[in-house]
């Protein structure tokens, strides 16, 4: 039986977002100036005011914008050494380490940028799709390559990852709106399963 499992990362395997988290990590000073200086950008956007990717652009861009690529993936294997396994549930994570890996393909379906995601996705031996990060000479710009990787997006690039590839069965755990497009497509939809 040939089954494929798609996992949202953020709160439903770990018990945080970790966008924030990495931020902060990243450059603890530059984060607490630009957080508040986003802070009006966050209300709008619980308000349903403002572009989700666009505040996320905004947000990621004032701390991340102009670094090397190297200094950026050295941060995300310290964060990942740091944080790793503490922030995973621990009821995800033994799902995850039972998976009977013959016959199954496991993606780790995130909207969070696959800078900080890439390691975890390696630990928990599964193919990434994220929003990617756009680097030009090695320097990020800021930019994202493509849409970002939530709601219909998250389905779209699932598909373009399994290409055309036929499963007996599709499992999808999400925990907020922006899975559900996901957690509806796959046979099992499970939703908030490992809280």
């Amino acid at each position: 039986m040939k089954k494929l499992y798609c996992f949202d990362f953020d709160g439903t395997l770990t018990y945080k977002d970790t966008m924030f988290m990495y931020l902060k990590f990243y450059n603890p000073a530059k984060y607490h100036v630009q957080f508040l200086r986003h802070v009006p950008l966050f209300i709008l956007l619980k308000l349903r005011l403002a572009q989700a990717e666009k505040v996320k652009k905004s947000f990621i861009g004032s701390i991340l914008k102009g670094q090397a690529q190297e200094k950026i993936e050295k941060k995300s294997r310290q964060f990942f050494d740091h944080h790793y396994p503490k922030i995973v549930r621990e009821n995800a994570l033994d799902f995850i380490n039972n998976i009977d890996r013959n016959n199954t393909q496991s993606l780790l379906v995130t909207a969070s940028l696959d800078i900080w995601t890439k390691p975890f996705a390696d630990a928990f031996q599964m193919q990434l799709v994220s929003t990617r990060a756009e680097f030009k000479n090695g320097i990020f710009t800021g930019n994202f390559v493509g849409k970002n990787c939530n709601g219909k997006e998250k389905l779209e690039r699932i598909k373009e990852e399994i290409n055309n590839k036929k499963y007996d069965k599709i499992i999808a755990f999400g925990d907020t709106s922006g899975d559900k497009p996901m957690l509806k497509w796959a046979n099992e939809g499970h939703y908030q399963f490992f809280h």
